[in-house]
């Protein structure tokens, strides 16, 4: 479960010295996240059992800076997926130079009982099968 994704960077993502605020980067993060959700498990899907994703932890490492003329691409994969865990690894890079990276982790949550559940088995059949 891969996608990628190029970013643009937004004159509100930089500070004055044009370089991306470390906290666009979560955001990067979290795009990439929903493309992989759009593309494996869409949320709709995850809804009508009135489930959803949730976060526990995210990690980030900040190796170069970006700037306001950077153009860079965004990768994310699952690198985990158990019962009702799940872990998301991420790269931001340019010109095959990683300038961020990190993880999520997170549970597939049922919003009625408050509680972690576990994802169908169809989904994670396709897990394994990848």
């Amino acid at each position: 479960m891969y996608v990628e994704l190029p970013i643009k960077v937004k004159t509100y993502h930089v500070d004055f010295m044009q370089i991306v605020s470390n906290t666009v980067y979560v955001q990067y993060f979290e795009d990439l996240r929903t493309a992989i959700l759009d593309e494996y498990f869409p949320l709709d899907d995850m809804m009508e059992q009135n489930n959803a994703p949730i976060l526990a932890e995210t990690n980030v490492k900040y190796k170069r800076p970006l700037t306001l003329k950077s153009n860079p691409l965004g990768k994310a994969w699952v690198e985990e997926l158990e019962k009702g865990r799940w872990k998301v690894r991420f790269e931001i890079v340019e010109d095959d130079k990683i300038h961020c990276e990190g993880h999520q982790v997170g549970y597939y949550f049922n919003m009625d009982s408050n509680r972690p559940v576990r994802f169908p088995e169809d989904f994670l059949q396709s897990y394994r099968d990848m």
